[in-house]
């Protein structure tokens, strides 16, 4: 599982989920991607599990590439322990993704096979998510060049 090698410790606050994404939101290395359409935070099982259904059913064929990591640490308190005392122990690790991040990219396989290995990874996800291609968003630039044309 993902998880930072050291970090400069102090136990963060959560954050608040406002806006869309402005970093990450295009493919950068691969022809295929998957789009959080919702903001939230993806623990480091759920990525490495989503990772893992994609390559099972490509049959290990093709490149994917992950393109969040968690680096926020989850804390919590043990159970039946009174208030106070300071912040728990870390439970797992996170990442926060806004919504338009993509999360996964994928090449090297034709698009249908593409198409239904980030549906099965989807499934693994806590967020809604989008299956997107160079193809689909070179059209999509296309109709709103020609919108701004017109």
């Amino acid at each position: 599982m993902l998880s930072p090698k050291r970090v400069k410790w102090r136990r963060q606050h959560r954050t608040v989920f406002k806006g869309a994404a402005t970093r990450g939101e295009k493919l950068h290395k691969g022809e295929f991607g998957l789009v959080a359409t919702v903001s939230g935070r993806i623990t480091s099982r759920q990525i490495e599990a989503a990772r893992i259904a994609m390559t099972r059913y490509t049959k290990r064929g093709g490149d994917v590439w992950i393109r969040i990591f968690p680096d926020r640490p989850v804390t919590k308190k043990a159970a039946e322990t009174r208030m106070g005392s300071g912040k728990g122990n870390v439970e797992y690790w996170a990442a926060d993704v806004k919504r338009g991040r993509v999360i996964y990219e994928m090449a090297g396989i034709p698009e249908d096979q593409a198409k239904e290995a980030l549906r099965l990874a989807a499934h693994k996800l806590p967020l809604t998510c989008k299956f997107i291609s160079k193809r689909i968003l070179e059209q999509a630039a296309k109709a709103k060049a020609r919108a701004a044309a017109v």
